[in-house]
């Protein structure tokens, strides 16, 4: 694959110019060779990278992760117990926010069930969103 600008990585990649410029910014993307002109090119390494940096964010990885996953990919003969660790760690965090949008769903159900039919003065969800108390459970 040639040099490809900055518009085309971003196509190829598919994300948009300001987050390659972002990702530069921050060190996950290294900064790329400039044409005699001033112009960035890539190579199809950043496509690669990127699609890494992508595939790690869509799975919730916070961006300090993220470097630290980089660094062990740049580094293939290292141990790989800090990945394991940091998926593990991302694991826990999305159990948690499962946990919690369960407990959210359960009180949503429950405010919606004991809806009213009268007037708002009346009104179940009113009330359970005017005094916390109200809840069934914690969330």
């Amino acid at each position: 694959m040639s040099a490809l600008t900055i518009g085309k990585l971003a196509k190829a990649a598919d994300v948009k110019v300001p987050t390659i410029r972002f990702y530069e910014q921050i060190g996950l993307l290294p900064e790329p060779d400039r044409t005699a002109n001033d112009r960035r090119v890539y190579g199809h390494g950043a496509v690669q990278r990127l699609a890494f940096i992508k595939h790690a964010r869509q799975l919730g990885f916070p961006i300090d992760a993220i470097r630290t996953l980089l660094d062990l990919a740049d580094h293939p003969d290292r141990a790989c117990d800090d990945a394991n660790a940091l998926a593990a760690q991302q694991l826990a965090m999305v159990e948690g926010k499962i946990a919690q949008l369960m407990a959210l769903r359960t009180e949503l159900k429950r405010m919606a069930d004991a809806g009213c039919r009268g007037i708002a003065g009346d009104c179940r969800v009113i009330e359970t969103l005017a005094d916390h108390s109200r809840c069934a459970s914690e969330h």
